[in-house]
């Protein structure tokens, strides 16, 4: 931050908006996290009711916040509101404007064991196969569905996604992460080939925008009817509408094919650091979530195949 952050006047608003606005440009996080920081910030300076002097917070009010949320949120969603707090207060330690962290000394709350939600091979290729050639955006659709499962991508970089970022010669597409963190990804020749055929159809989106008046969408790779950025809330809903067709019982998500794609890699033999860099993961420990059910599909088959296995069923 430059000094004129501190030399005009500031309220907590002014504070949050420098606050968002370091998270954007130092952190390069997602318009959709940073969102959910200001909207965390925001429910605690709601709480509060009176203006917050940040330089001398109440403890007692940091602990009654605690207890508001304990008492009506999720764990998981309570630990995500502190670790909101506690990075805004890191951020205005640095500015030096508070001098101390009152929410240095709380506890997270623990968090329950985290299963991720997959589906099975042939579930995935149901899902696949739904988009269909009389659906006016058929080819859009299972292009996106097929690129979702062959590499991964969170639905934010999918939506992000350039047509400059895809290499269709070498297979691979560049994937910008979490943190503005880029890597490369293998996409698989069904998935190239259905966005070859979703190209002339962008093509003609693109010509229809310019038709209206407005400017032409030059970089994005998935357009919405009108010819602009297909958004995430909209690939999440495409995603749920064909799950739906193709009788999945369970609620499916783009994340869902997320989990399917470094499940099934793990379960064919896939090495766990290769999956975490195929995944973005920062740390091994967020892919090893996946290892537990690696696991139990080989119980399943030793079970159904080790000789020692069945006679002890036959006992």
């Amino acid at each position: 931050m430059t000094a004129s952050f501190h030399k005009k006047p500031a309220n907590n608003d002014y504070y949050l908006s420098h606050f968002v606005e370091w998270l954007d440009v130092e952190k390069g996080y997602s318009p959709h996290t940073l969102s959910n920081y200001q909207r965390d910030i925001e429910d605690f300076f709601s709480f509060a009711k009176e203006p917050l002097t940040l330089s001398s917070l109440d403890l007692s009010l940091v602990r009654s916040y605690v207890y508001h949320l304990n008492s009506r949120c999720k764990s998981s969603s309570v630990a995500r509101k502190l670790s909101a707090l506690r990075t805004f207060f890191r951020f205005l330690l640095k500015e030096q404007i508070v001098f101390h962290d009152p929410f240095a000394n709380i506890s997270m709350p623990k968090q329950g064991k985290y299963i991720p939600v997959f589906l099975t091979v042939d579930e995935v290729f149901s899902l696949l196969e739904e988009p269909r050639g009389n659906d006016a955006f058929a080819n859009r659709d299972r292009a996106i569905l097929e690129l979702l499962y062959a590499t991964g991508v969170r639905v934010a970089e999918l939506a992000a996604l350039n047509i400059d970022r895809l290499d269709f010669q070498s297979e691979m597409v560049r994937v910008t992460g979490k943190g503005n963190k880029e890597r490369i990804v293998p996409m698989g020749y069904p998935a190239i080939d259905m966005i070859k055929k979703y190209l002339p159809q962008r093509e003609e989106l693109t010509a229809d925008r310019v038709k209206r008046g407005h400017k032409p969408e030059a970089h994005a790779l998935f357009l919405n009817g009108r010819g602009g950025r297909l958004t995430t809330r909209s690939v999440e809903r495409l995603v749920s509408f064909y799950a739906a067709r193709a009788g999945l019982a369970a609620k499916v998500t783009p994340h869902a094919l997320r989990h399917s794609f470094a499940t099934h890699l793990l379960e064919m033999g896939a090495d766990l650091r290769v999956v975490q860099e195929l995944l973005g993961h920062a740390s091994l420990s967020t892919t090893q979530r996946y290892t537990h059910l690696t696991i139990d599909h080989l119980m399943e088959v030793y079970d159904a195949s080790h000789p020692k296995a069945k006679r002890c069923e036959q006992q």
